[in-house]
């Protein structure tokens, strides 16, 4: 059985406000926003009201950072600075070792 990385994930509330959805929708409207962080941040917008925790959040990069686990080491940088941006936008400090998980190679 493979190792599963949100084992290690501390949950915590996330206090989220309408200037935090507002954030979220200019992260999305940003240039050169990939198809797969785009349906990251689309999740986050669709979800994080009713949802407000760090381990939700953090599930809905799942997807993208399996996609990007395979890729250059470039794209996997990439993926890291955004997702990091969108923790930041959304109130969280640290991936718990989430994104070194997938993306360190």
């Amino acid at each position: 059985m493979a190792d599963d990385p949100f084992r290690w994930v501390r949950d915590a509330p996330l206090f989220v406000v309408p200037r935090t959805l507002d954030a979220l929708r200019a992260f999305r409207a940003g240039p050169g926003l990939d198809d797969s962080l785009a349906r990251v941040t689309d999740r986050l917008i669709a979800g994080i009201a009713a949802h407000p925790t760090k381990f939700w959040v953090l599930k809905q990069f799942q997807p993208a950072l399996e996609e990007a686990r395979d890729q250059s080491a470039d794209r996997r940088e990439r993926v890291d600075a955004e997702l990091r941006r969108l923790m930041d936008v959304v109130g969280i400090d640290s991936s718990d070792g989430l994104l070194t998980y997938y993306l360190d190679s």
